[in-house]
């Protein structure tokens, strides 16, 4: 019997019934009162802080299930291979393009020549300094071993999504080597991967209290004087970001993948605004890699892509180490060479991607670089400390766009993504992919790249 035709979807959800609707009234009020009564915007943090907790504590089983199936579903170690090898070429293009972008934009807008900051003032606060010491100190040796998990229970008992995922890559190649008698297991930790999508799509109708108690918390702790005083800092920031996301992931979706830039954006606008609200990348990671699937995207290519991409591609952090180390250098006055600029620059491409295990995130990544580097005083930190929670919600956005545009782009490499079917998608003519159909039919995978046992359905 022939499977009868898609019908494209003629209406449209009402705005009181879309989730990102209410994400955005729950940022507005938070914002509301955290300026009406400070007190009270403060007291709400446990809501922001909660809602990431919900979110954050399946993100490394959900990497785990989807490194796994997608390396299992594949059946081909050259084309897992070649799909990693891929992601991480992408990575590290866009990454550095994002330094070289944040570096282009405080040299030519200067932000930091308005501060006039005492370098012999400045220490760091207790509450900062145990931020940034577990990653102050690490040589570059022990930044590639922080990949490494000395106990994988550990691993996920702390999050250490990077440990999580060298851990999944190596059981899916395990489970691949194993055939037939792997099958099971595989389907297993499939079927494991839906459920915990389960929970993730529960767990998102709290979002707008989540976005309300975060916003609240922001403006309410640190408030109107803050942003006065760096307001320059954050402006510029914001600015670089959005040119960045329109020239350079833009220009890579329209010239790379092919589809619309605005109805790309448009498609993942819900894990974009979770991301604003909770101020964190974390918690769009399982709507990125499912709004991918519903492009068409294969199931190895999205989770391999982003899984990876959570460490390795951070393009919005990568923009704001760059301007905020050389802000800090303009504050105080010290003029930085070419050459040490572009050695900032290099060390930066590391530690982005060393310490993005270590608790905080952005900021003790800027706190790493400097000690790294030796041409900025660490305790120059202090200076954006106070607005690091604004610039971490930019900061965010900017990163889970980056993964999206990752995941199609290493699928258009491989040749699996269907442009006609994406746009149409898109532009709302199609209903999006069923990935169960997707799954069936074999990923997308090429006929030469299948072995003669594979662990994914049948097809």
């Amino acid at each position: 019997m022939a499977p009868k035709a898609e019908e494209p979807r003629t209406g449209r959800t009402p705005w009181y019934r879309r989730l990102f609707a209410w994400v955005w009234l729950g940022m507005a009020a938070g914002a509301l009162v955290g300026w009406a009564s400070p007190d009270a915007g403060r007291a709400l943090e446990p809501l922001g802080d909660g809602f990431v907790g919900l979110m954050t504590m399946a993100l490394a089983p959900i990497v785990f299930c989807m490194v796994v199936s997608g390396i299992t579903s594949v059946g081909s170690f050259r084309r897992t291979g070649r799909i990693a090898g891929k992601a991480l070429l992408y990575f590290e293009l866009t990454t550095t393009t994002a330094l070289l972008f944040g570096l282009l934009a405080v040299n030519l807008l200067r932000p930091g020549d308005r501060m006039h900051a005492d370098a012999d003032a400045l220490r760091l606060s207790d509450e900062v300094a145990s931020r940034i010491e577990p990653a102050q100190d690490l040589a570059w040796h022990e930044r590639l071993l922080h990949a490494v998990p000395t106990n994988v229970v550990d691993s996920f008992a702390r999050g250490e999504v990077l440990q999580v995922l060298v851990f999944a890559v190596l059981f899916g190649v395990a489970l691949t080597a194993l055939g037939e008698r792997g099958r099971g297991v595989a389907e297993g930790v499939e079927r494991l991967g839906e459920a915990l999508f389960g929970v993730v799509r529960i767990v998102m109708y709290a979002a707008p209290l989540g976005a309300f108690g975060a916003m609240a918390y922001t403006v309410g702790a640190f408030g109107t004087a803050t942003l006065h005083a760096l307001g320059w800092l954050i402006g510029v920031f914001y600015v670089t970001s959005a040119v960045f996301v329109v020239v350079v992931l833009g220009g890579v979706v329209a010239l790379v993948v092919g589809l619309n830039p605005w109805h790309v954006l448009r498609h993942f606008r819900e894990e974009t605004l979770t991301a604003l609200g909770a101020s964190s990348s974390d918690v769009a990671v399982p709507g990125v890699i499912r709004r991918l699937r519903t492009l068409g995207v294969p199931r190895a290519e999205a989770g391999v892509t982003v899984g990876a991409g959570y460490s390795f591609n951070l393009d919005g952090t990568c923009v704001y180490l760059t301007l905020s180390a050389m802000f800090l250098a303009q504050a105080l006055g010290l003029d930085l060479s070419f050459g040490e600029q572009v050695g900032l620059v290099v060390v930066m491409l590391l530690t982005s991607k060393g310490t993005a295990g270590v608790t905080g995130g952005g900021f003790v990544m800027l706190a790493s670089s400097l000690s790294s580097s030796g041409v900025i005083p660490v305790a120059a930190v202090m200076i954006v400390f106070g607005v690091d929670r604004f610039m971490s919600e930019c900061r965010a956005v900017v990163n889970v766009l980056g993964n999206a545009v990752a995941g199609l782009v290493v699928s258009r490499w491989e040749g699996t993504l269907d442009r006609e079917r994406a746009a149409a998608v898109l532009r709302g003519e199609a209903a999006p992919v069923d990935t169960a159909a997707l799954d069936a039919a074999g990923d997308g995978a090429a006929a030469e790249d299948r072995v003669p046992v594979t662990l994914g359905k049948p097809g």
